[in-house]
């Protein structure tokens, strides 16, 4: 069983920073794409970022040059950098492992609220 665990949601005002982390134990993190998502009130899950285990990093329209996706693989953790926040980047955010036989984990979610 893969378990991932996210962390460094909070409130931030607009133009303000987080970096949200997203741990797991499972040794195969390294050849997993990893990725992260989220999910505004009212609407559908929707891409955020995701980088492969050999380091590619695609990332949505709406957040291309304010967030950095990056992946630590000697601790098995996934970073998502994000600055210059802006309110409609409020919703919670969920880690996504996408391993090699093609199966998806997704952690529990960590809420992210940008006020303006």
């Amino acid at each position: 069983q893969v378990q991932l665990v996210e962390s460094g949601g909070g409130l931030v005002q607009a133009g303000g920073s987080l970096r949200l982390s997203c741990a797991t134990s499972r040794s195969i993190f390294r050849l997993s794409r990893m990725g992260w998502y989220r999910q505004a009130p009212g609407k559908q899950r929707e891409l955020v970022a995701i980088i492969t285990s050999g380091g590619t990093t695609n990332y949505a329209d709406s957040v291309k040059g304010r967030f950095t996706i990056s992946r630590d693989n000697a601790k098995n953790t996934v970073y998502l950098q994000m600055n210059s926040l802006k309110p409609e980047d409020t919703a919670v955010y969920y880690c996504n492992c996408h391993d090699p036989w093609a199966v998806d984990y997704w952690g529990k979610g960590t809420l992210v609220t940008v006020s303006s």
